[in-house]
């Protein structure tokens, strides 16, 4: 099977792209759909590949608050089918579960043969807000680090393709998205008080993201890193290395199409509809 980092690319205008990423312009709103929708098409074919083969693939992305995880999350899951990919965004840990060896509550959501799986934070919690924000002790977080490299290895082995994600936001565009929460009633929900807590600690997160990276960026589980101060190019670039991270093939499908059919008139039976009010 070949890899698949050469995916086709539309050609933006001439000298379009390099002049908008050398003034630090944000990627325009058209040239990502166009960029987007062919990438899309990939995902399609990565998705059958993955169902008519049978593989593993395991997707984890973190980040601080506001790094644009989720929305670059939407952008891979937006033309798949949520039956093939799953994504896995556990809430906070109930009692039961805080007496368990740490990971295990994230082994029954690995993925199955013919399943991506996708972490909206994964059992790297351990290493990031629980430690900053003092939910476990150091020795309990050194721990994880010390062990969590020998439990990817055993994933890997199993037959799973494991790929690891790490979204990289400046501190001025945090603080420019974390306040637009605030003020936007559509996201307000994504700011939690915990959210506002851990913001203050900055440089807490960095210390403990350099030393999650120093003890789990494996030859078998490597951490890529995305800038994600412009959330287009993020997306694009991640789908685009994601892609390339798989071995995937075009699968033969059988050409569909319809079949005749007849609408006899005076047979409706749209009168019985309920339909509700047409507004707009």
């Amino acid at each position: 099977m070949g890899n698949r980092g050469d995916v086709k690319r539309r050609k933006p205008a001439p000298d379009e792209e390099a002049d908008a990423q050398a003034s630090g312009a944000k990627l325009k709103r058209k040239q990502y759909e166009r960029e987007l929708r062919d990438l899309h098409v990939e995902l399609v074919k990565l998705q059958e590949w993955v169902r008519h083969t049978s593989s593993k693939v395991c997707i984890i992305f973190e980040g601080r608050d506001g790094a644009g995880k989720g929305g670059t999350i939407k952008a891979i899951t937006a033309r798949v089918s949520p039956r093939i990919f799953r994504v896995v965004a556990l809430p906070a840990p109930t009692e039961r579960e805080k007496s368990q060896m740490y990971v295990q509550r994230y082994l029954p959501h690995l993925p199955a043969g013919g399943e991506v799986v996708i972490f909206d934070r994964s059992w790297y919690n351990r290493a990031g807000v629980e430690r900053v924000m003092g939910f476990c002790t150091d020795e309990q977080a050194r721990r994880f680090l010390d062990v969590v490299p020998s439990v990817e290895k055993a994933v890997v082995d199993s037959g799973v393709i494991l790929i690891k994600y790490w979204l990289e936001v400046s501190a001025e565009e945090q603080t420019r998205r974390l306040e637009e929460r605030i003020n936007d009633g559509r996201k307000i929900w994504k700011l939690s008080d915990m959210d506002v807590k851990s913001y203050t600690r900055w440089n807490d997160y960095t210390k403990a993201r350099d030393e999650m990276f120093s003890a789990t960026d494996t030859s078998w589980a490597r951490w890529n890193v995305a800038r994600s101060d412009d959330k287009r190019r993020a997306r694009l670039n991640i789908i685009r290395h994601l892609l390339s991270q798989i071995p995937y093939e075009d699968v033969e499908r059988k050409k569909v199409k319809l079949p005749k059919r007849k609408v006899h008139a005076g047979e409706s039976t749209d009168a019985r509809l309920r339909l509700i009010p047409e507004l707009y």
